[in-house]
């Protein structure tokens, strides 16, 4: 499995996202073989969220690493943004740590901006981690500017990762946002590489599938192959299924020639100003 350097240790370069998975009995026993199935081949990042089923993702993924040796994987959830303050804070990952069936997270991050200034956030965040319930903290879903503002805070440059989205058709944050993260030693994480709901927020043109049939990989190979081009973006695309897995994992040593790459800048170009910040 290739590895990049995450948040200062050597990282799968591709994680476990788990949107929607605890939600249905039916499925799960087989998602709980998925994440299995994942740690035992090289994956040794998962990540979740409060938010995800009410705390449902979470609960199965308790159960599915219980046997595992928690040194040898990290967990990343998020908290909501209107658990912000440092007393919700300190209750939503008490709950989160429950559900998980550990003693720690590797990184805890505020899912979206809300109504809480950042100043309570952030001193609600170092309180759990100087208290050992958290190694490290970080965002979600921020922008240059909410990331410039919350470096000029007290303590804000303790933030070490940020999550948003990022695939072939989300290319905004190429323009300032991963410069200036590699710029202040911030992890990248992007979600949704293949566009969530069956693509619902990425459709891909045709050359993609062009492409793929001619690499004979699948167009989700090809997706997840160029988020993951340059070693500096862990990606986190869902895993409901080994079967889906297993191709993700074959992904993952695709390389994608520069005269492919620069046919997939001419359909989806390169960002050459600050653009919206995208979101699921």
């Amino acid at each position: 499995m290739r590895q990049i350097q995450f948040n200062g240790q050597p990282t799968s370069i591709i994680g476990m996202g788990t949107w929607r998975m605890g939600e249905s009995s039916e499925k799960r026993d087989s998602e709980i073989e998925t994440i299995r199935y994942g740690l035992d081949h090289g994956i040794n990042l998962i990540d979740t969220a409060e938010m995800y089923g009410e705390g449902a993702a979470e609960t199965l993924i308790g159960e599915a690493t219980k046997c595992y040796d928690r040194s040898k994987y990290q967990l990343i959830s998020k908290f909501y943004p209107y658990h912000a303050t440092p007393e919700l804070i300190k209750k939503s990952l008490h709950d989160s740590l429950n559900r998980l069936q550990t003693d720690y997270l590797d990184v805890y991050l505020l899912h979206w901006r809300g109504d809480t200034p950042l100043e309570e956030t952030i001193s609600g965040l170092e309180e759990v981690k100087k208290a050992g319930y958290i190694k490290d903290w970080g965002v979600s879903n921020f922008d240059i500017d909410d990331l410039k503002e919350l470096a000029s805070l007290p303590n804000g440059e303790n933030c070490k990762v940020n999550q948003n989205l990022y695939n072939l058709e989300s290319r905004g944050v190429e323009y300032s946002i991963l410069p200036w993260q590699k710029e202040h030693s911030i992890s990248f994480m992007g979600y949704s590489p293949f566009g969530s709901d069956k693509n619902a927020y990425l459709q891909p043109k045709e050359i993609v599938g062009e492409l793929a049939e001619q690499k004979h990989i699948t167009v989700f190979q090809l997706l997840l192959a160029w988020a993951i081009r340059n070693n500096n973006v862990l990606s986190i695309p869902k895993t409901s299924s080994v079967e889906h897995l297993k191709s993700n994992l074959k992904a993952v040593d695709v390389k994608l020639t520069s005269d492919e790459l620069n046919i997939l800048d001419q359909y989806y170009p390169i960002p050459t100003h600050e653009v919206p910040l995208d979101t699921i």
